[in-house]
């Protein structure tokens, strides 16, 4: 009876799936079929009613929709072009240098717009011409751009690791934003070492030496910009205010940042920014409510348990379980977002990490690492697609360059997965944690 309930639950969500339907409705509907094993059809519904209803009943879910909101207003805000300039300024020596500036912005600007997609395009879409311009090989400038739009997702604010702080049972979400930062530099730094190997044996052009003055005014330009992530760490960390709080801090700072201060945006423009705001956390919400039922169906099936029996029973040593959770991980976000991903798999392989004595800290950045190469990957990387359109390449001309930047990335999730003091350092450091 246990397996039939597994293969009721995953088996009848993947044929939805591949029917097309929406992962959330997938999920509240492959939810329901396994309840309705053990329960009349009615009743199942009310209990998936409820279940969403309570999974979404929660004051911390207020900081998803101010981040996303505050995500919008800074991708429209002039942002990117202004961190850019900065990145020049720090990466214009090394070989290949446009290619380290557009790893850097990726970095500084999905970090403060929380997106991978709108760094991807964003960035992309400057970077793509000037190196095409300065002799670099299109398909390689692509690879570089779409491997690197996901470092933002590590580096706080991350709305994916409050998703992962929700679904974990209240993991400290100030302790997942510290741990977050080195894995995301090693991320990023991983991929400029790759990039500027193959830069050097190319003969790819060193941008030239910048003047103090150049140096001075785009670092005036872009500081206003980076003080988004100092005021939101330091508030929280401090104690001054909490995650949620420090998002709605974070949409009006961005208000005033690009509306007063930077006038890219016009009052104008606002309808349209919060109601794209309000349709992408419409979907982000749904998906919790979805997953929030479809955890407790796991679990009042013991899917967990069984799950862990499982690989238990191929190994007991850490490192081999570890090494088949990145595994299982890595093929799933080759074909799942991040979010869904996160909601769906972390109640089944939290446990069994905890069992092992691995921090919930440490686990939720191992993860999230790992599903953030997917969307990378094809068949369904949201950012693949995206860093594609902007770049004007074909996906299937794309593959081969990636590859060497998809080495680079899963040695770094290696580390980050089996040296723990590089997630846990700054907590420790700074919290005690």
């Amino acid at each position: 009876m246990d397996w039939q309930v597994l293969l009721t639950l995953f088996g009848s969500f993947g044929i939805l799936l591949l029917l097309g339907i929406p992962v959330s409705f997938s999920i509240g509907l492959a939810s329901l079929a396994t309840i309705c094993m053990s329960l009349p059809l009615e009743p199942a519904i009310a209990v998936v009613a409820q279940r969403m209803a309570a999974g979404l009943d929660n004051f911390a879910l207020l900081a998803i929709p101010f981040f996303i909101l505050a995500g919008n207003i800074m991708n429209q805000g002039g942002i990117a072009i202004r961190l850019i300039n900065f990145a020049k300024v720090l990466g214009g020596r090394l070989p290949g240098s446009l290619a380290h500036v557009n790893v850097m912005a990726n970095m500084m600007f999905g970090s403060i717009s929380g997106s991978a997609v709108a760094s991807a395009a964003a960035v992309g879409g400057t970077m793509a011409p000037l190196q095409k311009n300065d002799g670099y090989d299109e398909h390689y400038s692509a690879a570089v751009n779409i491997t690197s739009c996901p470092t933002g997702l590590l580096i706080p604010p991350s709305n994916t690791l409050i998703v992962f702080s929700l679904v974990s049972g209240g993991t400290s979400i100030a302790a997942l934003f510290l741990a977050g930062y080195l894995p995301g530099i090693l991320m990023g730094l991983s991929l400029m070492a790759v990039a500027g190997i193959i830069a050097k044996r190319r003969g790819y052009p060193v941008a030239e030496r910048p003047s103090l003055a150049m140096v001075w005014d785009t670092t005036v330009k872009a500081l206003p910009s980076l003080l988004l992530i100092v005021i939101i760490m330091g508030g929280i960390i401090g104690g001054v205010f909490t995650a949620t709080e420090a998002s709605a801090i974070a949409v009006v700072y961005t208000f005033m940042l690009a509306v007063v201060f930077y006038r890219e945006v016009k009052l104008r423009d606002l309808p349209g920014i919060i109601l794209e705001s309000a349709v992408t956390t419409s979907i982000v919400l749904l998906l919790i409510g979805a997953s929030t039922g479809m955890s407790w169906a796991m679990a009042n099936a013991d899917i967990p348990y069984m799950i862990a029996d499982a690989l238990l029973a191929v190994s007991e040593n850490p490192i081999i379980i570890l090494l088949i959770i990145n595994l299982i991980l890595l093929i799933v976000g080759i074909f799942m977002d991040m979010t869904p991903a996160i909601l769906i798999f972390t109640p089944i392989f939290l446990p069994i990490a905890l069992d092992m004595g691995i921090d919930p800290v440490h686990f939720g950045i191992m993860m999230t690492f790992n599903l953030a190469i997917g969307i990378c990957t094809p068949p369904v990387g949201s950012a693949l697609f995206i860093g594609c359109s902007v770049a004007k390449v074909n996906i299937e001309k794309i593959i081969k360059p990636l590859l060497p930047f998809y080495a680079a990335l899963i040695a770094a999730l290696a580390a980050v997965t089996f040296i723990p003091e590089i997630s846990l350092f700054l907590p420790r450091l700074v919290l005690g944690y």
